[in-house]
């Protein structure tokens, strides 16, 4: 049996038995009642001493769309003979230093567009898509499948935390 790496176990493991497609759909709709409820202070405040403040968890949904959504559209459209793709890896923190600042509306309607741009593409995926395996730089072969898995997984994760911030838990 392959090892699974502890951090995809863990994500995957928040997802469960859920249908990743209905958490994907959600995730907009629960941003948004989050983003009625945070005020300037609440995107400023963390879950959790040493943590991301709420803007950053929010402006890193937004990138790991951008992001993902760029490798499953590798994935798909790789050419079978030359292997699994090889998934391009990016810097979170980095990333999330440089895209924190953004307004929290704006990165609200950049991860709406990029959601449903994305839901738009799983929708027209064959089973043949679903099964097409990418080569992660550390987790090793994962398929489409897996990917969207702990896409909808890593949505559930962050939004606890934005939902601990909005309701003082």
């Amino acid at each position: 049996m392959a090892r699974v790496d502890p951090y995809l176990r863990s994500i995957l493991g928040r997802l469960g038995d859920l249908d990743p497609i209905d958490v994907l759909t959600a995730t907009p709709i629960r941003l948004a009642d989050l983003a009625d409820v945070l005020t300037d202070e609440g995107w400023s405040a963390s879950h959790a001493p040493g943590k991301w403040p709420a803007g950053t968890v929010l402006a890193h949904l937004v990138d790991t769309e951008l992001g993902l959504g760029f490798r499953l559209r590798q994935a798909v459209t790789a050419p079978l003979d030359l292997g699994a793709h090889r998934v391009q890896p990016f810097d979170q923190d980095a990333w999330a230093a440089r895209s924190a600042r953004a307004d929290p509306s704006l990165a609200l309607e950049a991860f709406r567009a990029l959601r449903a741009w994305n839901l738009t593409l799983l929708a027209g995926f064959s089973l043949d898509d679903w099964m097409r395996e990418m080569l992660h730089h550390e987790r090793g072969l994962e398929s489409v499948d897996t990917l969207v898995r702990f896409l909808a997984g890593h949505d559930l994760h962050h939004l606890d935390q934005l939902e601990a911030v909005a309701h003082g838990a």
